[in-house]
């Protein structure tokens, strides 16, 4: 979600922005105006019982969670993670994060609306995504790679890399590559 977040900002509030990373942030399928209500209304509904994230009984039970999450994170680093990924309460330890994510959005992803955003991105920005990413297991036939390649193709200043034995969370399965990619784009 940070990388769909800092482009739009990006384009937004170019003269903010002197270099710009996104680290696989696909943004999503265009969503039909026609899917408004329905949406609208899965949304009113879900607030009427508000979202809980499920606690989990020990630091090891969250580690085997991010594990599950991404298979190629090793054990010592998934132990390590988890103790900063979650916190300890009366019903065992939770995930530092805000149940709302659980939510419908209310607002329909309008991909015009973002790709105006884009178009207006003054810095240089560097994508990075890992070799195995997972557009296609995610979303299926709702977002085919070409989509997402004439996306990135308005982008102005546009850079490239590919971490390879990657997925999604490219920052845990590679963080030296990508440490590799960033500094001299920084810089």
């Amino acid at each position: 979600m940070g990388g769909n977040v800092v482009m739009s900002y990006a384009g937004v509030r170019p003269q903010r922005v002197r270099r710009l990373v996104n680290l696989e942030g696909f943004g999503m399928p265009d969503v039909a105006a026609a899917a408004a209500p329905e949406r609208l209304s899965k949304w009113l509904d879900e607030l009427k019982q508000p979202p809980s994230l499920r606690p989990y009984a020990s630091l090891d039970d969250v580690a085997a969670r991010l594990m599950k999450t991404n298979p190629r994170l090793p054990a010592a680093k998934a132990a390590w993670l988890a103790q900063h990924w979650s916190r300890e309460t009366t019903d065992g330890y939770q995930l530092n994060a805000d149940p709302a994510h659980k939510l419908a959005n209310p607002m329909l992803y309008r991909k015009a609306e973002v790709l105006a955003c884009w178009q207006r991105i003054a810095a240089p920005t560097l994508w990075v995504e890992g070799s195995d990413n997972q557009l296609q297991r995610f979303w299926g036939t709702r977002y085919p790679r070409e989509d997402f390649e004439a996306r990135l193709a308005l982008v102005p200043d546009l850079q490239r890399a590919v971490l390879q034995d990657a997925g999604h969370m490219l920052h845990h399965d590679q963080p030296e590559a990508l440490a590799a990619v960033l500094e001299p784009f920084l810089a």
